[in-house]
């Protein structure tokens, strides 16, 4: 059991890595949240409260796609704070421009790289695409839904992970949480760095992730995509959870004066900086 908890606590460090101090977040960032002058503040999805830079346009995706899925996703009232699993605000209320409406848990477990996972796993079980969801543990184990959902479960016994029998088949919503839980524990982004693939940062789309595994290590992902079609510039909207586990939100973008949440895609050629992370041009992942 003593291994087990030190097993859970370095696989806890290793999900996002430790938050860096408040000195070393960027100097552009404002120290109050501003007023976003684009944002509609009665629109309750991610397309519907931001709207696209002037001369822009959001091109049309499938309903059935993880991209509309992500465009779409539920937020909270404009305004709302950011929780952590523990009910507490998070001290940092300056990073982002709203809040997803999805639970967080009682637990300290959905950080960034289980966020991006909470998001891909919910899209591929409403379209039931049960035998596409699956994570590897830092470990290497796969652990399949598939499995799970026919009622096996998973044994972790010191480094040694395994499938076992269980009372058969748990189809439902809670049992598919439980998964979750279970992936969250034992997965981060050291391991699902290695699950993406590569891809070119002009090919940027929604659903595709920055990422940087290890610890410390972090993840966002690609919630929104706007072109201007005279020029082909493109625009995205990223999020994130971060450490301690907290509300998925959708982040400002500190490098531009207005306090805009779009990201310029051309800029991303020196680097992605977000309110808490910068990334490396080369660290953008794609599920596909």
């Amino acid at each position: 059991m003593r291994m087990l908890c030190l097993l859970f606590s370095l696989l806890t460090l290793i999900a996002c890595g430790e938050a860096p101090a408040q000195g070393e977040l960027p100097e552009s960032l404002p120290t109050e949240r501003e007023p976003f002058r684009w944002i509609n503040t009665e629109g309750a999805t991610i397309a519907t409260r931001f709207s696209a830079p002037e001369s822009f346009v959001r091109r049309g995706l499938e309903e059935n796609t993880f991209g509309h899925y992500l465009r779409f996703q539920p937020l909270k009232p404009d305004g709302t704070e950011v929780h952590l699993f523990s009910g507490a605000p998070k001290a940092n209320q300056t990073a982002h421009a709203a809040v997803l409406d999805l639970d967080v848990g009682q637990r300290d477990l959905q950080q960034c790289a289980d966020a991006i996972m909470r998001l891909r796993a919910e899209y591929l079980f409403a379209e039931k695409r049960y035998n596409d969801i699956h994570f590897n543990f830092v470990s290497g184990f796969k652990a399949e839904y598939s499995r799970w959902r026919a009622g096996e479960r998973i044994s972790v016994k010191g480094n040694r992970v395994s499938w076992t029998a269980s009372r058969g088949a748990t189809p439902g919503y809670t049992a598919f949480r439980k998964y979750l839980t279970m992936v969250f524990s034992y997965a981060g982004t050291a391991s699902l760095v290695h699950e993406l693939k590569p891809k070119p940062v002009a090919d940027i789309l929604i659903g595709d992730v920055f990422i940087r595994g290890g610890s410390p290590g972090h993840a966002v992902i690609v919630v929104d995509r706007v072109v201007q079609p005279e020029t082909g510039e493109v625009r995205v909207l990223l999020a994130q959870s971060y450490m301690p586990a907290q509300d998925i939100h959708v982040l400002r973008n500190p490098s531009a004066q207005d306090g805009s949440p779009w990201y310029t895609v051309a800029d991303f050629g020196e680097g992605v900086l977000t309110p808490e992370w910068r990334f490396r041009p080369d660290e953008l992942r794609t599920f596909q």
